[in-house]
């Protein structure tokens, strides 16, 4: 944690509970063709994945899984937005973090996450965002995080990600970047916090052993 550089972020269960909002989404396009609502397992799968994964998962006919995403695209996302809830100590940390750090978010929406940063006034919060639609493949692949490494130019013991799914612990260590484990303590990561104010202890302590390390 010496050299720490850049802080990504999940989207979904780190910035926003989104649990609400993405139950209620994928319920609507599941009852215009007469379908249940979500398992449990069901939406454990949707929660992590993209757009894309989660109605080939849910409608395994070609023709009627066409046409979920014509539905879901005429629908929007936006609706549903207002149904996200923000991290209350996001804003905070996001100003005490900036400009010592950068910050990044690497998420598995595709082309959502604009609206949800508009929607909730995180615009230029953000030094870049990496979604789905930026790279060949999303999580687990670690592709949007070596997109990150590659953007800013540093080394991958330079950034750390904060995540809450296996998708996440996945994609962290195959991109050689320290993992923050998000309210999710079944993850095998660097650290563990339930809140983000947690991680301005660890990047406190990071500083003092700076400190230290300087005066020796």
């Amino acid at each position: 944690m010496n050299d720490i550089r850049v802080i990504a972020f999940d989207c979904d269960g780190v910035l926003f509970d989104t649990k609400k909002a993405n139950m209620t989404f994928y319920n609507r396009i599941l009852n215009q063709f007469g379908m249940p609502d979500l398992t449990s397992k069901q939406f454990a799968y949707v929660q992590m994945h993209t757009i894309d994964a989660s109605l080939r998962y849910l409608f395994d006919d070609e023709s009627l899984c066409k046409s979920a995403h014509a539905y879901r695209k005429k629908m929007g996302y936006f609706p549903f937005i207002k149904l996200m809830e923000i991290e209350p100590d996001l804003k905070p940390l996001l100003k005490k973090l900036r400009p010592e750090y950068k910050t990044a978010i690497a998420t598995n929406r595709t082309d959502t996450i604009g609206s949800v940063l508009a929607e909730h006034n995180l615009e230029g919060y953000f030094d870049l965002v990496v979604s789905a639609r930026d790279v060949a493949r999303p999580k687990p692949h670690p592709d949007l995080l070596m997109k990150i490494l590659t953007h800013f130019e540093i080394k991958p013991s330079q950034a750390v990600y904060i995540g809450d799914s296996e998708l996440d612990e996945t994609a962290s260590k195959a991109a050689g970047v320290l993992l923050i484990a998000y309210n999710n303590p079944c993850l095998s990561a660097d650290f563990h916090i339930r809140s983000l104010k947690e991680l301005e202890v660890i990047l406190k302590d990071k500083t003092n052993d700076q400190q230290k390390d300087g005066s020796k």
